[in-house]
């Protein structure tokens, strides 16, 4: 009896280690089918509607979208989601059969907090994974005809609603690509790699853990709003959430608003997690490739080894060192010190780009050159001794002026096509070709 009852908790240990599996196919699949390989489901929510946690769920080349056309994509339970394949499943290259989660602007009425949401069930699971995905919300957002728009650059720039473009049926759905909410209370791993994150209206990844790890790797973020990746603990003791940043492209991330005065960072460090960040590119970014400016310092542990960083506008690195904000660049004194800092446990082999080169065909070179030159200015029109004016002071009513300001480019939408091009740029350091 004893015997039998080992081999059966062998065989139900085996089945919860290996999970079922559900295969998609946009081109083939129907809603009703199995969801096997030669009869897969039509779209992924079909799949998620079917499976349970820890299983797999493998998604073939195609367009995808939420429920009943929605914009968003809410996983309500942990998973392996793997895009990238072939329609008949024989292969897998997330180039060659991209699986794309690209939300057009008239569906923003649909739209939640996350193109993709992760709503996962309160305790321990297995762990929740998105592998090889295209997440794009370059025709989520909504853009100025003409303003901000140089010359070769697809759109104008960036809105934020409730202004729209006049082609637009809705404003910028200002969401983050991949959102896991604070109020979480989800205990496991969470790994997203092999993805590409672009023309993000928010974050591109958002995720808070109550309990586990979360493991960024091998992704490219392109042209994302205000912060590239930012992992946060729901939970009160310090050190319950690790992260891991790994081998990541973190190119264009813009400023909150067009003055491009503040945000714009690559990777954001936050208290209670400790964050171990190396091997990937930070370039281009706004204001920081890596920002370790926000909460309490002290309450941070932060590994910071083997990155490459290029043409960060601000700084490669903010930290605090109280009271004030230090911008860091990579190769001076201050930046080697930065390990005396509180919360910086180990700074080593961290380098400025040294072959420019690498990325000749890799990056867009009119989206590369108007950011190099992108600018903000203000002009103010005052004259206290306009008619308007003599009349509002003889009356006690505050005087007025105008003001107008001017920006050359921001958050412009960068060409989709032109980001699978930077998947093995720079040997080493980031996103590598996905095999």
């Amino acid at each position: 009896m004893k015997k039998f009852m080992l081999i059966a908790a062998l065989a139900l240990f085996s089945l919860v280690l290996t999970g079922a599996e559900f295969y998609v196919s946009q081109t083939t699949g129907k809603k009703k089918a199995p969801g096997t390989k030669q009869a897969p489901f039509r779209a992924i929510p079909d799949a998620l509607k079917k499976a349970k946690a820890g299983d797999v769920i493998r998604v073939a080349q195609g367009s995808y979208t939420g429920k009943m056309g929605a914009s968003e994509i809410v996983i309500d339970k942990p998973v392996t989601l793997i895009g990238g394949y072939s329609p008949d499943f024989s292969a897998r290259d997330v180039v060659k059969y991209p699986t794309m989660i690209q939300p057009k602007n008239e569906k923003n009425d649909t739209k939640g907090q996350g193109v993709i949401t992760l709503k996962l069930p309160n305790g321990k699971g297995p762990d929740m994974v998105i592998d090889g995905l295209v997440i794009d919300q370059g025709y989520m957002n909504s853009y100025h005809d003409i303003k901000g728009k140089p010359a070769g650059i697809e759109t104008g720039m960036w809105l934020q609603g409730p202004a729209k473009g006049s082609r637009d049926k809705f404003p910028s759905a200002n969401v983050y690509s991949i959102f896991a909410p604070v109020a979480g209370r989800y205990e496991g791993n969470i790994i997203v790699r092999n993805c590409i994150i672009a023309n993000s209206g928010n974050f591109g990844i958002n995720i808070s853990l109550f309990r586990g790890n979360v493991k960024i790797e091998n992704n490219l973020f392109v042209a994302c709003r205000m912060e590239a990746c930012e992992v946060s603990c729901s939970n009160a003791q310090p050190g319950a959430v690790t992260c891991e940043f790994a081998n990541n492209t973190v190119l264009f991330t813009w400023s909150r608003i067009s003055d491009l005065a503040d945000m714009g960072y690559g990777f954001r460090c936050l208290e209670k997690v400790t964050s171990n960040i190396h091997h990937n590119i930070f370039g281009l970014n706004v204001f920081s490739g890596v920002g370790n400016d926000k909460g309490n310092a002290k309450n941070k542990k932060i590994k910071l080894d083997n990155n490459v960083f290029f043409l960060n506008k601000k700084s490669d690195v903010t930290v605090t060192k109280s009271p004030n904000i230090l911008h860091l660049k990579v190769g001076t004194e201050a930046f080697e010190d930065m390990d005396d800092y509180p919360g910086m446990e180990s700074v080593e082999g961290n380098v400025a780009l040294k072959d420019p080169g690498a990325f000749k065909n890799a990056l867009n070179k009119t989206y590369l050159a108007a950011f190099l030159s992108a600018s903000y200015s203000e002009k103010t029109d005052f004259d206290e001794n306009s008619p308007a004016n003599v009349f509002r002071s003889a009356l006690g009513i505050p005087l007025r002026g105008k003001m107008t300001t001017k920006v050359s480019m921001f958050c412009n939408r960068y060409p989709l096509a032109d980001t699978f091009k930077l998947w093995g740029a720079y040997k080493g350091y980031g996103a590598q070709i996905v095999k």
